[in-house]
């Protein structure tokens, strides 16, 4: 449900006048931000290579941002024009005024964005909380996804495996001050090499400028006063989404999902367990699965070319452009 940030990326030419560091912007990458009533958005965008590209949007898990999608972006910009979303929170969008960091209030966040822009029907992409966001997004509003791809969705387990159990413990009211408090002495450095273990199914394909970048990111992180605060109220959201019954249950909600959907799953994902995928692919009607032995939870990262060619063939399939 973590993630960090993969780094072939150089630093944004200027910083919001709140933000003591500039998030980074990758080339060909653009940033805007969107104001709506009571929520306020970034948006990195990444434009198709020609005019009347269908439209895609790309939803980032617990911990991350916009910056997980940046390497597979450029693979599909010659077949949809993309736009990757900040969550209330994270990145580089602020808080909700609702303080809402449910799973419900990051859809409605991700539909508000789709009805602003008139975008709707996009590709839509989720990665963890982002599959789970995602998926509620295409039961609810059919009209506005053409397609979803879902990399290690975040949806409910009834053994969750145990290294994901430090994640869950966020949802617990207290938990993440307190580990705030005792890991106030790890360095940057500390953290982002413990979120790589736990995300990566091979850390080592991380380089050493994407080290540096991922670093500088984690800096900028801690320096928000709301960074603590958004992780544990959206575990809270994870943990409250999985315990919901009836139609409003996630896997209920997955059956009523209409578009194409393509499920991509890591053989060593420690957050997702890879054998959800059978299940995954029994609940969307008519899905295709992916299962990538070697990778971990954040497989667009990791193995970006392998994701890119399934989602270009369940675009294609779809009827393209």
């Amino acid at each position: 449900m973590s993630s960090t940030e993969l780094p072939e990326t150089r630093t944004a030419a200027a910083p919001q006048a709140s933000r003591s560091r500039a998030v980074r912007v990758a080339d060909g990458e653009e940033l805007r931000s969107v104001a709506l009533p009571g929520l306020t958005l970034t948006v990195r965008a990444r434009p198709g290579t020609r005019p009347g590209l269908p439209p895609a949007l790309y939803v980032h898990g617990l911990g991350g941002s916009s910056l997980n999608w940046s390497a597979l972006m450029p693979l599909l910009a010659d077949l949809v024009d993309g736009e990757a979303v900040d969550l209330p929170g994270f990145g580089d969008s602020p808080p909700p005024d609702d303080g809402n960091y449910s799973v419900t209030g990051h859809a409605r966040a991700v539909i508000r964005l789709l009805d602003a822009g008139g975008r709707g029907p996009v590709h839509l992409f989720g990665n963890s909380l982002g599959g789970a966001v995602a998926t509620r997004v295409a039961a609810v509003r059919p009209d506005l996804v053409r397609t979803l791809t879902l990399v290690a969705p975040a949806l409910p387990e009834l053994r969750a495996q145990r290294t994901a159990w430090p994640t869950v413990m966020l949802a617990v009211p207290g938990v993440a001050s307190l580990f705030a408090k005792l890991s106030r002495d790890w360095t940057p450095e500390q953290r982002v090499r413990g979120v790589l273990s736990l995300c990566y199914g091979d850390p080592g394909r991380v380089t050493d400028e994407g080290l540096r970048h991922a670093v500088e990111e984690m800096e900028r992180r801690l320096e928000l006063p709301y960074f603590w605060d958004a992780m544990a109220r959206s575990s809270r959201g994870i943990v409250d989404a999985y315990t919901l019954g009836g139609q409003h249950g996630l896997w209920r909600q997955a059956e009523r999902v209409l578009a194409p959907t393509l499920l991509v799953y890591g053989g060593r994902d420690q957050l997702v367990s890879y054998r959800m995928g059978r299940k995954a692919a029994a609940a969307f009607r008519g899905s295709r699965l992916l299962t990538l032995p070697d990778a971990g939870h954040v497989a667009m990262m990791e193995y970006p070319e392998t994701v890119a060619q399934a989602a270009r063939e369940l675009i294609a399939d779809d009827g393209g452009s």
